[in-house]
């Protein structure tokens, strides 16, 4: 089992690694929300442990996913691409968080895309609970780019 994860990013650099941590979390609409009186957009993600440094082969049983609060201060306005936010328990697998000229992306696989016009780069990740083991690890495949 891994220690709990705590995490903050304050510039583009470190949501690389934030981005890092959050590849392939379960995320759902119901737990996304933007409070702009507090000018916070926040979401709990089901995390895969990227961490946890396992290698394809090894038992699948010692896979984790953990639950991991994430809050984005400075959040100006939210726009939403290509995704369904009336089906509020829809199951949505982020990709990556990608920062650029004051805005932040928070890419979905099908293309969605959740956009975040921030202020500055001000990110926190925590984990809320204790890890639990999975059978399922995420897979990329490869390109040759042709």
């Amino acid at each position: 089992m891994v220690s709990q994860l705590k995490l903050r990013a304050m510039d583009t650099d470190d949501l690389g690694v934030i981005s890092a941590v959050l590849q392939d979390g379960l995320v759902t609409f119901g737990d996304m929300e933007f409070l702009p009186e507090e000018q916070r957009f926040v979401l709990v993600v089901n995390r895969f442990c990227w961490e946890c440094g396992r290698e394809t082969g090894e038992d699948p049983r010692s896979f984790e996913r953990v639950h991991s609060g994430v809050c984005f201060n400075g959040v100006k306005s939210v726009r939403y691409r290509n995704l369904d936010r009336k089906n509020r328990a829809n199951i949505l697998e982020l990709l990556a968080v990608k920062p650029e000229n004051g805005l932040i992306d928070l890419l979905f696989a099908g293309r969605g895309r959740v956009r975040l016009e921030v202020e500055r780069v001000e990110c926190y990740v925590q984990d809320l609970d204790e890890p639990w083991p999975t059978a399922w690890r995420p897979h990329h495949p490869v390109s040759d780019g042709t």
